[in-house]
């Protein structure tokens, strides 16, 4: 066993867990990050398009953190990292008469300026970010494990343990779908396949697009008279076993592997359905397929992020039997995995909502800053105990 000590841990090199680690080096150098992957910034983080912009709709909780996180992520990214994002606006294209008539309908309730442009509604703040080198510059100086992959936690004492190998005070898992570690049932998150191609064309865009898809703002491709054109992204749900595919959410490198037969069907299928929505909102010329990469959002039950401590379900009902029978238990009182805390459940808004949330969850760890409670673990667990008490 090493006999190296760790303050913090960070498991899963995705946005979130690169956001997260970042934060942490503000206040801590001692800071391990491991990711299964050969390099950060892989798997959904890596098949995103990482575009930033707003949530349309009527007020409600969701909407109104999706607009602060938007808010704070630009300038963030602005601020930080000016060369890696790309603030050209966005146009929203209403897909059918219906949606132009909910589109009608949240004008009252628009949190960003906005003009009706083309066909549909342009935000001046719609950006862009490069997922991938976003990932690199928040861990330059963070130390690195990569292509490990963890099998075990354990906490014994004061400490967490990966793979009975690596010493750590606290551990902070960010490993999007795949929740294997998390041994608790109520923690429950849906993988959503997308994908996301990159193209050459003759056509040139101004400004980011979405209507079905999202369609970036074009950039030159050097020493040719073409540009290069992001679109993504599809959405996948599968019920059947994915265990021997690229759609497998244990498996490594899987944008830089071969791909089995079954996921090129799906992968070519998909290419086609969003270059058949790409065209509905540009009429790209002169197309080349360049890149195409997949990975799994995590989505939690519902839609919020899930941010925080853990409750430990089974010392909590054992502390407190009641909950089964419907009683209400104070967040406070239950019994929390302590040195244990996540962030998940950011779905297709990853690069929107990560440094918002890492912000967040480093200032409730460090400075003991409350979260809110739309975005702690403690809601599920609650919904949880009382369909649990159902069953009994």
């Amino acid at each position: 066993m090493s006999e190296k000590v760790y303050d913090y841990i960070v498991l899963g090199a995705g946005v979130a867990g690169c956001h997260l680690a970042y934060e942490l080096a503000k206040y801590n150098e001692n800071i391990l990050i491991i990711d299964r992957n050969k390099d950060v910034g892989l798997g959904a983080s890596g098949a995103a398009g990482a575009f930033l912009s707003p949530l349309l709709g009527k007020d409600n909780k969701f909407k109104t953190l999706i607009s602060k996180a938007l808010s704070y992520s630009t300038k963030f990214y602005k601020d930080n990292f000016p060369s890696l994002i790309t603030n050209c606006g966005t146009c929203r294209i209403p897909k059918n008469d219906e949606d132009r008539k909910k589109f009608e309908s949240y004008k009252p309730y628009m949190d960003f300026e906005y003009k009706e442009f083309e066909d549909g509604y342009f935000f001046p703040i719609g950006s862009q970010v490069n997922s991938y080198e976003i990932c690199k510059a928040l861990t330059k100086n963070i130390k690195k494990l990569l292509s490990y992959e963890v099998s075990k936690i354990e906490k014994l004492n004061e400490f967490w343990y990966i793979n009975n190998d690596i010493k750590t005070k606290n551990l902070i898992l960010t490993t999007g779908a795949d929740i294997s570690l998390i041994k608790e049932e109520y923690f429950n998150i849906r993988a959503v396949w997308g994908q996301r191609i990159n193209i050459s064309s003759s056509t040139e865009i101004d400004i980011n697009y979405h209507k079905e898809c999202s369609l970036s703002k074009s950039r030159s491709i050097e020493n040719s008279s073409k540009n290069l054109i992001s679109i993504g992204a599809t959405h996948n749900r599968f019920e059947e076993d994915m265990s021997q595919t690229s759609y497998d959410l244990k498996k490594a490198d899987f944008n830089y592997i071969k791909p089995d037969e079954k996921s090129l069907k799906i992968m070519e299928d998909d290419t086609k359905k969003l270059l058949s929505l790409a065209n509905d909102i540009k009429h790209l010329k002169n197309v080349e397929l360049l890149d195409v990469k997949i990975g799994a959002r995590a989505s939690s039950v519902d839609y919020f992020p899930m941010v925080g401590k853990l409750v430990d379900s089974e010392k909590s009902i054992e502390k407190y039997p009641h909950i089964l029978n419907g009683s209400f238990i104070k967040k406070e009182n239950l019994e929390m995995i302590n040195n244990l805390y996540v962030l998940n459940g950011v779905g297709g808004r990853g690069f929107v909502l990560s440094p918002y949330l890492a912000k967040e969850l480093v200032e409730h760890i460090i400075n003991k800053k409350n979260l809110s409670e739309d975005i702690e673990t403690y809601r599920l667990f609650s919904r949880w105990a009382k369909r649990l008490k159902n069953k009994k």
